[in-house]
C-alpha cells in the first residue's frame, strides 16, 4: 500500500483541471476492467466425440428414455439395513470429507482468481517524525531540528485486464470449482457401490458358512454310516476312512470362511468411518436380482458419470488456461499505484482542502525479450489443452466399455439361474439314490463321496451366482453415475 507522503508544500495538485482529469482516468479504466469480468462463467463447447457403437448392443431401446442413475440410490437399493450403512457412509466416510475439503480448497482459488480482476485497495495512517542536525547563531545543534509528516488515504494497485487474461484464469479456476464438485460426486458413487457390495459379499460368506455346516452334518452322519456299515462287514475301513477325510475337508473350512467374514465385517466398518466391529445385516436369500433392466442403457447415459463430467472440465479448463497463455503476448496496463487522501506536518490543519493529495502511477508494458517464455507457456497450454481433450475422449471410450461388459455379463449370469437349480437338484437326487444304493449294497463308497462333493460346490456356487448379479446390478448402477443424490 502506497500512502501519501507529500509535504504540505510540496506535489500536491492545486489545480483542479488536473485533479478532473485523474479522476476520469480512473473512470475510464474502471469501465475497461469491469467489462472484462462481467463472463467468466461462460465456458468454451467441447467438440463433438463419435458415441456410435460406444456401447455394444446399447441402442437397443433407444426410445426409453429413463436413466437408471436417476434413481435415487434409497429406490435403487431395497435392503433397510443396507440403506442406512449407506447412509451412515456418506456422513463419516474419509474419503468423501476429504472430497469436501477440496471444494472447499477450488472455492478459495476462484474466489482469488475473481478478486485479481478487481483492484485492490487499502487504506492506512502513518506519521513521519525526522530529527536532524542543524546550525544557528548559537552554533551546532545536535537533533535539534525536527519535521512531521502525517498521511491519511486509501491506496490502489490494479492489472487492468484489457485482452482477458486474468477473465480466462478465473474461468479455469471455475472450471476446476466444478471439477471438484464433480470429484465428491465420484468419491459418493464409489462409496455407495463399495459398501453395497460388501455388504453383499458379507451375506454371502455368511450363507456359504451356513451351508458349510449343514454339509458337515451330513457327512458326519454318512461316516458314521459307513462305519456302522464296516462292523457289519458290508464295508471296508477305506469306505471309513475316505469319509472321515471328505468330514474334515469341509469342517476345515469352516474357519476359513469364518476368517473372511470377520475382515469383511472390518473392511465394511473402515467405509463407514467407524471402528472395526459387527455389521448388522438380513440375508442373501432375501435380496431380490431385477429379471431385466427395462430401460436399456442408451449411450447418453454416459453423460452422468462424474469421471466423464470432471474429464470434460478438465478439457474447459485447458481451453481457458491457453486463452490465457496467448493474452500473454499483449501489452498489460497495470497501475501500480493509484492513491488519495491527506497529508499534513501539524494535526491542526490536516483535514483543510489545500492538503488533500492525489496521485496516479499507471504503465503499459509490451514483452519483448521473454516472447520465447511466453512461446513456451502458449504451447505447453495448447498441449495440455490437446491432452486434456485426448483424455476425456478415452474417459468416455471406457466409460461404454465398463457398461457394455457390465451389461452383458449381467444378463449372461441371469442365464445360469436355470440350470444351477436344475443342476442342484439333480445333486440332491444322486446323494439320496447313492446313500440308499449303499446301504443296500448296490453302490461303492466313492460314488456317495462324489455326490456329495458335487453337491457342496454346486450350493456355493449358487450363492457366488446370486453374488455375481447383485454386484453386476450395483456395479452397473454406479457404472452410468448412479448414487450422487
Amino acid at each position: 500500500m502506497i500512502l501519501i507522503s507529500n509535504k504540505k508544500d510540496n506535489f500536491m495538485y492545486k489545480n483542479q483541471y488536473k485533479s478532473k482529469r485523474l479522476w476520469i482516468l480512473l473512470a475510464a479504466l474502471s469501465f475497461a476492467g469491469l467489462t472484462s469480468c462481467q463472463s467468466y462463467k461462460n465456458l468454451h463447447e467441447i467438440p463433438p466425440v463419435d458415441t456410435h457403437g460406444m456401447i455394444r448392443d446399447g441402442d437397443k431401446n433407444k426410445e426409453d428414455t429413463t436413466r437408471i442413475a436417476d434413481i435415487p440410490w434409497q429406490e435403487y437399493i431395497k435392503d433397510i439395513k443396507l440403506q442406512v450403512l449407506i447412509s451412515e457412509g456418506i456422513e463419516n466416510n474419509f474419503d468423501l470429507r476429504i472430497a469436501l475439503s477440496r471444494i472447499k480448497q477450488s472455492e478459495a482459488n476462484l474466489s482469488m482468481a475473481k478478486g485479481a480482476l478487481a483492484p485492490s485497495l487499502s487504506a492506512g495512517a502513518g506519521i513521519d517524525h525526522t530529527r536532524t542536525s542543524s546550525e544557528d547563531d548559537k552554533g551546532k545543534d545536535i537533533l535539534g531540528y525536527t519535521t512531521n509528516q502525517n498521511t491519511l488515504g486509501f491506496s490502489a494497485s490494479w492489472e487492468i485486464d484489457l485482452w482477458g487474461k486474468l477473465n480466462s484464469q478465473s474461468k479455469a479456476s471455475y472450471a476446476n470449482l466444478l471439477n471438484s464438485y464433480q470429484y465428491r460426486k465420484l468419491v459418493q458413487t464409489e462409496l455407495v457401490a463399495g459398501i453395497a457390495n460388501a455388504y453383499y459379499n458379507l451375506l454371502a460368506l455368511d450363507r456359504q458358512l451356513q451351508i458349510t455346516k449343514e454339509t458337515a452334518v451330513l457327512l458326519q452322519e454318512n461316516a458314521e454310516t459307513m462305519l456302522a456299515l464296516k462292523e457289519a462287514g458290508q464295508q471296508n475301513a477305506a469306505a471309513v476312512e475316505q469319509s472321515n477325510a471328505l468330514l474334515y475337508s469341509t469342517q476345515l473350512s469352516i474357519p476359513g470362511i469364518e476368517i473372511r467374514i470377520r475382515e469383511q465385517e472390518n473392511a465394511l466398518c473402515i467405509l463407514l468411518g467407524r471402528n472395526p466391529g459387527p455389521i448388522e445385516r438380513t440375508t442373501i436369500d432375501g435380496q431380490k436380482v431385477p429379471a431385466s433392466f427395462d430401460s436399456g442403457v442408451p449411450v447418453q447415459q454416459l453423460s452422468g458419470r462424474p469421471d466423464v463430467k470432471q474429464a470434460e472440465l478438465d478439457v474447459l479448463a485447458a481451453y481457458a488456461t491457453t486463452d490465457a497463455a496467448k493474452a500473454g503476448f499483449y501489452p498489460s496496463l497495470t497501475i501500480s499505484s493509484a492513491s488519495i487522501g491527506w497529508a499534513s506536518g501539524y494535526f491542526a490543519d490536516f483535514f483543510k482542502p489545500e492538503n488533500i493529495a492525489a496521485n496516479l502511477v499507471a504503465g503499459l508494458t509490451q514483452p519483448i525479450f521473454n516472447k520465447k517464455e511466453i512461446k513456451g507457456n502458449l504451447q505447453i497450454a495448447t498441449a495440455r489443452q490437446e491432452e486434456a481433450l485426448l483424455t476425456f475422449q478415452y474417459t468416455l471410450l471406457s466409460a461404454g466399455q465398463e457398461v457394455s461388459d457390465i451389461f452383458f455379463g449381467y444378463h449372461a449370469s441371469l442365464s445360469k439361474n436355470d440350470y444351477r437349480v436344475k443342476q442342484i437338484t439333480s445333486l440332491k437326487n444322486a446323494v439320496d439314490y447313492t446313500r440308499d444304493l449303499l446301504i443296500a449294497g448296490e453302490a461303492n463308497y466313492t460314488e456317495v463321496l462324489s455326490a456329495q462333493q458335487d453337491l457342496l460346490s454346486a450350493q456355493l456356487g449358487q450363492v457366488d451366482d446370486k453374488l455375481e448379479q447383485l454386484q453386476y446390478g450395483i456395479n452397473l448402477y454406479k457404472a452410468l453415475g448412479g448414487g450422487t443424490d
